[in-house]
């Protein structure tokens, strides 16, 4: 079976990029399954710009095919920041627990009108040879007055980012399966390259 590569280090992102390529016939394998260490820094300037970088990069070192992505939260009262420093807004790599304690401060600040806020992404697949696809996917919310009692690992956002059409948390633990592919960025954005990686990979 062929070997796709997901290169993140952010366990939350494995997982859940992994379950959203389970159908394909492909073994998914992680950058610890291939013994690879090395850190790629984000120099771009947009979403895409990293997300390319990454899976080329990665896809070069590993000799594997290669998924990766870039993306943020965009927060419209603030101009859509932090956007690109989603997880630098403090100035370096913040911990989850920092960025949650940070948009506590920022969620009482917000007015009431204008709240609303976007997780948006550029998921990226590479071959070793450096041919990329890349695919957009969004999702629109409002930032919560207060956090979901639970942190989900990885997501320090989504703990804040509250789906009014059905009222729930972007989380987890609180969507189901269906809603999960109906408003996860990440599984729209999969969800278009799914062709192009069987089509390419001859899996289908």
């Amino acid at each position: 079976m062929k070997k796709l590569l997901i290169a993140t280090k952010n366990q939350g992102k494995l997982k859940e990029i992994s379950n959203f390529l389970s159908d394909l016939s492909v073994k998914v394998v992680s950058l610890e399954d291939v013994g690879i260490d090395d850190d790629l820094k984000e120099i771009g300037k947009t979403y895409k710009e990293n997300s390319q970088n990454k899976a080329t990069f990665y896809a070069k070192r590993s000799g594997l095919p290669t998924i990766a992505d870039d993306g943020g939260i965009e927060i419209d009262f603030l101009d859509g920041a932090p956007g690109l420093k989603s997880r630098r807004w403090l100035g370096h790599e913040a911990s989850d627990e920092e960025l949650v304690n940070h948009m506590k401060r920022i969620s009482k600040e917000l007015p009431k009108n204008n709240r609303k806020a976007y997780f948006r992404t550029i998921v990226s697949f590479s071959l070793p040879n450096g041919k990329v696809w890349s695919s957009f996917g969004e999702v629109e919310g409002e930032i919560a007055e207060k956090p979901h009692f639970k942190l989900l690992k990885g997501y320090p956002y989504r703990s804040f980012f509250y789906l009014p059409k059905i009222k729930k948390f972007y989380h987890e633990s609180d969507l189901s399966d269906k809603e999960q592919k109906l408003y996860n960025h990440r599984y729209k954005a999969i969800q278009k390259l799914i062709p192009i990686i069987e089509k390419v990979l001859s899996i289908k």
